[in-house]
């Protein structure tokens, strides 16, 4: 595997679990438990036009992670296409962990304590619910690293399926 491509399938990897750690968020936190919302400790959703100011955060928020998760695929799949030989699952869902844990640490660090936009559960502070969210990130990130090094530390290969001829 060429540094070029294990480096696309490196990226890849990790915004992909940028963009699903992303999901995984808007849609168990802001959507189903309704514990905040991208906007929530700046704008209360106590009125109809705060709720739909914060629907629409939400929204742009749903669209960038989205857009990280389709390079993140594309760039896999562009990598995947030019390996002699593929990474191993492990190494793939190593990588896709430590993006998830590189979302969780950046946006506990951006948006709950630098500025303040929301918190993990309600409007205002809940250190409790906010560091265990921060600490999140670098556990994940090490449960990956680990997940994506091999004994040697290289990723794990397999040989690719040979491609048909047309």
């Amino acid at each position: 595997m060429s540094w070029t491509t294990g480096k696309r399938i490196w990226i890849g990897g990790i915004l992909l679990g940028v963009g699903l750690g992303g999901f995984l968020d808007g849609i168990l936190l802001h959507q189903i438990l309704q514990w905040h919302h991208m906007l929530s400790s700046v704008l209360p959703p106590t009125t109809m036009e705060a709720m739909q100011t914060n629907m629409l955060w939400d929204g742009l928020f749903h669209a960038l992670v989205w857009a990280a998760t389709l390079v993140g695929v594309l760039l896999v799949w562009s990598g995947a296409r030019r390996a002699i030989a593929l990474p191993s699952t492990g190494w793939v869902i190593g990588l896709m962990l430590m993006g998830w844990g590189l979302f969780n640490l950046m946006e506990g660090l951006i948006n709950h304590h630098v500025l303040g936009i929301h918190h993990v559960r309600g409007w205002g502070p809940d250190p409790a619910w906010d560091f265990g969210f921060l600490l999140s990130g670098p556990l994940l990130i090490g449960a990956g690293w680990f997940l994506a090094r091999a004994p040697d530390g290289r990723a794990e290969v397999r040989p690719a399926r040979p491609r048909p001829q047309a």
